[in-house]
């Protein structure tokens, strides 16, 4: 009896999300299915493919080299279902994105109901990394990446950029008083980021001309954080305005020396693997974006 492609496809959900639960979850399945699943498809094979305790799953080596198989099957069936619907001009299948959080939580998250509107068929999955990923590894096919681009490996659409400034809340200013030039600011309680350093030079020039770089006095892992803290009058920051747009419409943040602020902009690219025809999914995401993206926040403003 051969084995069939909801088994195999059960098989690397368990191992994407690390078990049978969670894979069920992914699936729209009940656990006792996905484990029944996985169950006669190691019965067909004639071999056990993981190793099951109370804590953890492990591929045995026959689980693995079968796995490496099955993503290629699986990964063909999608690539046919695809061609199919592209011949009919409506984009389907799985698209999976990633980008760090605060560009997933005030520019893609708000897109989302209008581009599932448009493409009902485009099964959408979001994640958040801060790091660059690797888009092979995490099953990735588009990354949206904010910052200069390093890897040739890639494919990369520019999508805009997005101005850095320096803001801070009314509460922090009215408590510590407005900094009126650089050696003033640099008095202040300045928030930053603990890596990578080169997001902790902000968009003013120092005393040797060159852009300031700021010790903060608090260190984060994520623009989101920093986001949070300026809105309570922690202190004071650099971000880049598709995070910080709606906070200073609405005035909670305030942008400080704004005639001494460097033009400085972040490009934003999403990236995917050149070796990889770009799929209609793909493309009807990247164009809805970059339609869609606010142009005061990305863009020429």
């Amino acid at each position: 009896m051969k084995t069939t492609l909801d088994e195999m496809q059960a098989f690397i959900a368990v191992i994407d999300t690390g078990s049978i639960t969670a894979a069920a979850e992914q699936l729209g399945q009940t656990t006792s299915g996905v484990s029944r699943a996985l169950g006669r498809l190691e019965e067909k094979l004639g071999t056990t493919l993981l190793t099951r305790t109370t804590r953890r799953l492990q591929l045995t080596d026959e689980g693995e080299s079968f796995l490496a198989q099955a993503r290629a099957i699986v990964a063909s069936v999608d690539e046919a279902e695809e061609q199919i619907a592209a011949r009919r001009g409506t984009p389907s299948g799985r698209l999976r994105v990633d980008a760090a959080m605060p560009f997933m939580l005030h520019v893609i998250a708000p897109l989302v109901a209008g581009y599932r509107a448009r493409y009902p068929q485009v099964a959408l999955e979001l994640n958040s990394s801060e790091r660059y990923i690797d888009l092979l590894e995490r099953r990735t096919d588009v990354a949206i990446r904010i910052g200069p681009l390093a890897d040739s490996t890639l494919h990369a659409r520019p999508l805009g950029h997005s101005r850095l400034r320096v803001l801070a809340s009314p509460a922090y200013l009215q408590q510590h008083g407005t900094p009126k030039d650089v050696a003033q600011l640099q008095a202040h309680t300045l928030l930053g980021f603990n890596e990578p350093d080169s997001l902790n030079h902000w968009p003013l020039a120092s005393e040797s001309g060159e852009r300031l770089h700021v010790r903060p006095a608090l260190a984060v892992s994520s623009g989101e954080i920093l986001h949070r803290l300026a809105l309570e009058g922690v202190g004071i920051v650099c971000l880049s305005d598709f995070l910080t747009e709606a906070a200073r419409a609405r005035g909670e943040l305030v942008q400080l020396l704004p005639k001494q602020t460097l033009d400085a902009r972040q490009p934003i690219h999403a990236v995917y693997y050149r070796n990889t025809a770009v799929s209609a999914r793909i493309s009807s995401f990247l164009d809805y974006l970059a339609e869609e993206m606010v142009q005061p926040i990305v863009g020429a403003t």
